[in-house]
């Protein structure tokens, strides 16, 4: 490494360090995948008395792949049908922006048997992560 650079850790990235390594490496993958690579954002947000949001799904379409990154429902709301209405949204929306997959991941501890019930299937695991748990990978044809 030359003389001239340095790294440094950056306790708290804010938006100029995010948006500087996200171009670079999106820049990267267009060359290499084509188009697609600048990810279309989806959010769904719950919303409850004043405009409070409760819960929300957060995702991101690349290419042909719905990438799920958030998906929250506040406890005491929860088993209600929120989170499958929420979830069924963003997949109608990433469908009609032409995704033809999904994909997602979860802990033990967090929701698989919701993802399951709902048509996901398991892809991969991570035991032990966090200690005690499980880090699943699913996957959808939408």
């Amino acid at each position: 490494m030359s003389a001239d650079y340095q790294i440094v850790q950056v306790d708290h990235p804010g938006q100029a360090a995010w948006g500087i390594i996200g171009q670079g490496i999106s820049d990267y993958n267009q060359q290499q995948a084509g188009e697609g690579s600048k990810g279309q954002v989806l959010c769904y947000a719950l919303q409850g008395p004043d405009e409070v949001i409760v819960g929300g799904v957060i995702g991101i379409i690349y290419w042909d792949w719905l990438s799920i990154d958030l998906l929250w429902v506040k406890a005491e709301l929860r088993g209600r049908g929120f989170g499958q209405r929420l979830l069924a949204l963003v997949e109608d929306e990433a469908r009609r922006r032409g995704a033809t997959h999904a994909h997602l991941d979860t802990f033990s501890f967090q929701a698989p048997e919701f993802y399951k019930k709902l048509g996901y299937r398991v892809f991969g695991e991570l035991p032990n992560f966090p200690a005690g748990h499980t880090r699943y990978y699913f996957t959808k044809e939408l």
